[in-house]
C-alpha cells in the first residue's frame, strides 16, 4: 500500500448547525493529514454548509438541489471523491486525533473490508455508543454495548456483522464494487444493507477499538420520528426480501409472519401503527423493483445464507432502560423463532 494514501472524508449535512463546524474542526486536528474533506449538503435551510465553507475554505462543498437522504447524498460524495479510501462520517460526530491512523492500521491487518471505530458518548466519554453493529436473524440491527460503561470489555479488533454508518471506512474500490448505497432505502438500515451485501460477496466488516469517534447519545437527524419508524420497518422488510435467497426466505416465512404480528403489536401500542401499514404497503407497491434488486444481489453472491447467518444474533440487545417486553415478550419470541429458523436454513 502506498505511504499516506489520500483519504476522502464525506460529511453529509442537513441542518446540522454548529455540529457540522465542530465535526470539520475535529477532522482538521487529525494526525493523519492526507485528507480530502467533502461536505455534501441536502438543501439545509440553516446555511450551516455556507458557514462551514467560510470557516474552512479548503473543504469541497457539494450543494444538492434536493434532499437525497443519507444514501443518495453520500453517493454524490463518493462519486466525487478522489481518495483511495473513503470515510462516511455523520456531521454530529467528533473524531479523536489518531482515529484515522488506527483505521488504516486495521486495514493493513485485515485487508479489504468495511470498518468502524469505537463510538463513545460526547458528553460522557466513559459511556459506549457502539463497539460494532449486529444483525438479528429477522433483519433487525443494533449497536453492541450501547449505553454500557467502557471498562475495556471490547478492546480487541474483530469481525462484526456490519459497520455503523455514523463513521464507516473502506476503499473506493469496494464502494464501487457494491455499487454504493442503495438509494431506495433513503435512510436507516443503509449501513446494514451495504455490509450484508458485502458479506454475501465475501467482504467482511470489522471493529477497530483504538480508533475513537465521539457521538451524541442520540443523533440529531430525524430523532425518533414517525418517519424514522416507517423507514426502519420498510427497510428491514426490503433487506429480508433482497438478501436472503428465496429458498431461505420461504423456509423461515412462518417465523417472519409471527414476527410481523409482533412488530405490529409494538407499533400499535406506541401509537404508530399507521407507519407499519405504510411500510408494508410501500413494499407491496415496489415488489417489481425489489425482485429486480433481489436477482442482482443473488447473481453476485458467493457466500451461503447458512454461513452468513452463523454470526447473526437471536435477540436484540438494547441499552439499559429500553424495554421491548412491556406486556409482550418480544425478545423471547425473537429468540424462540430464531432458534427454530436456524434448524431449517
Amino acid at each position: 500500500m502506498n505511504k499516506s494514501p489520500l483519504v476522502s472524508v464525506i460529511v453529509l449535512n442537513y441542518n446540522a448547525g454548529e455540529l457540522l463546524l465542530d465535526c470539520v474542526n475535529s477532522l482538521k486536528k487529525s494526525s493523519y493529514s492526507n485528507l480530502e474533506i467533502i461536505v455534501v449538503d441536502n438543501i439545509s435551510k440553516d446555511e450551516s454548509q455556507k458557514k462551514c465553507k467560510e470557516k474552512f475554505p479548503d473543504i469541497k462543498l457539494i450543494q444538492n438541489d434536493k434532499n437525497l437522504g443519507y444514501c443518495g447524498g453520500n453517493n454524490v460524495g463518493i462519486k466525487e471523491a478522489n481518495g483511495e479510501f473513503i470515510v462516511i462520517l455523520n456531521p454530529d460526530a467528533i473524531v479523536d486525533s489518531s482515529w484515522l491512523d488506527e483505521l488504516i492500521l486495521g486495514y493493513e491487518t485485515f485487508g479489504d473490508g468495511i470498518y468502524q471505530p469505537k463510538f463513545l458518548t460526547i458528553n460522557d466519554t466513559k459511556i459506549i455508543q457502539s463497539t460494532g453493529n449486529m444483525i438479528q436473524l429477522f433483519g433487525f440491527g443494533y449497536s453492541r454495548n450501547k449505553g454500557d460503561f467502557d471498562d475495556g470489555q471490547s478492546n480487541k479488533p474483530e469481525k462484526i456483522n456490519y459497520a455503523s454508518g455514523t463513521c464507516l471506512f473502506t476503499t473506493k474500490k469496494i464502494f464501487e464494487k457494491l455499487e454504493l448505497f442503495d438509494s431506495f432505502l433513503f435512510a436507516y438500515h443503509d449501513d446494514l444493507d451495504l455490509c450484508w451485501r458485502a458479506s454475501l460477496q465475501g467482504i467482511n466488516s470489522y471493529y477497530i477499538p483504538k480508533s475513537i469517534v465521539y457521538h451524541p447519545a442520540e443523533g440529531f437527524s430525524f430523532k425518533w420520528s414517525n418517519f424514522k419508524f416507517y423507514l426502519l420497518e420498510r427497510n428491514r422488510q426490503y433487506c429480508l426480501l433482497t438478501h436472503y435467497s428465496r429458498k431461505t426466505f420461504f423456509k423461515i416465512l412462518p417465523s417472519l409472519i409471527v414476527i410481523d404480528l409482533a412488530v405490529s403489536i409494538f407499533y400499535l401500542k406506541n401509537g404508530i401503527f399507521i407507519q407499519k401499514c405504510k411500510a408494508t404497503l410501500n413494499i407491496l407497491k415496489n415488489l417489481g423493483k425489489i425482485n429486480h434488486r433481489y436477482k442482482k444481489i443473488q447473481d453476485q453472491r458467493k457466500i451461503s445464507d447458512k454461513d452468513i447467518t452463523e454470526s447473526f444474533k437471536d435477540e436484540i440487545i438494547l441499552p439499559k432502560g429500553v424495554d421491548l417486553e412491556d406486556k409482550f415478550p418480544f425478545n423471547k419470541t425473537l429468540q424462540l423463532l430464531s432458534k427454530f429458523s436456524r434448524l431449517v436454513i
